[in-house]
């Protein structure tokens, strides 16, 4: 069996979950194992990269006809739990985090800030909602509800996206709209409600099963203009990916 671990925050950047970081190693885990085992680990992130890294693993689980098991270990929660549906099964801990079926957006307002600092804001652009949401400018009701209607069609793309791996498993979920407030359930309670299939581990699957695993990791080249040159990099990337993944992770306690 393949082991691909997927931990972290989901986004488009270095140190992330992102499809042209895994795609290599998604590669490899379907080539070497006779079946693949994700173990997850991620609060979420990026609704993209969510779908683009479960859709690849799909279409390779599909093309070499080979099964997936998805293992949940702290927590698999809103693009982390979209992630978790690529498997042909989602096994989790008692103490797993699962659910968060929903959409958000945060930010900030500065206006009275920088009426306090005297600083005045110059903007201009061309187009009218080029500059929607902007926190230096007043909140507008119009800016406000068009974010909410973006959000509502994300949402309503990820009920479907539930629904419909979850039929593909072998599991019909209610109707109603429940499972979709955005609430996060421990395992057992996500498996009473459907959004898990049973609990189990990836240590006790291999102990049951006396199966042999291989793990799937970067491989990593040694130079020293690389290592010196990535240095300062690596380490401003590692903090920005830890605070991101810190916020990520606060709500779920972890």
């Amino acid at each position: 069996m393949a082991v691909l671990r997927l931990s972290g925050v989901i986004a488009a950047r270095d140190r992330a979950l992102s499809l042209a970081a895994l795609k290599p190693l998604i590669d490899r885990a379907f080539r070497v194992g006779d079946e693949v085992a994700l173990v997850i680990n991620s609060p979420g992130g990026s609704p993209a990269q969510s779908q683009l890294i479960h859709d690849y693993i799909r279409i390779q689980a599909d093309r070499r006809k080979k099964a997936v098991i998805t293992f949940v270990e702290d927590v698999a929660a809103s693009g982390g739990y979209w992630i978790a549906l690529a498997g042909d099964s989602i096994r989790v801990l008692p103490t797993s985090l699962v659910g968060s079926i929903g959409v958000v957006s945060a930010g900030f307002g500065f206006v009275e800030a920088l009426d306090r600092l005297g600083v005045e804001r110059r903007l201009v652009a061309a187009g009218r909602n080029k500059v929607r949401l902007d926190p230096f400018s007043p909140r507008k009701d119009e800016d406000t509800e068009w974010l909410t209607g973006l959000q509502a069609q994300l949402h309503e793309r990820f009920i479907e996206h539930v629904r419909s791996r979850r039929a593909a498993q072998g599991t019909r979920l209610p109707e109603g709209g429940e499972l979709f407030t955005g609430e996060v359930w421990l395992g057992r309670e996500a498996i009473a409600h459907r959004l898990a299939d049973q609990e189990d581990s990836l240590g006790a699957y291999v102990d049951r099963e006396k199966i042999r695993l291989r793990e799937i990791a970067p491989r990593r080249m040694f130079s020293l203009r690389g290592l010196i040159g990535g240095l300062a990099a690596e380490t401003l990337g590692a903090l920005e990916a830890r605070i991101e993944d810190r916020a990520l992770r606060a709500p779920f306690g972890l």
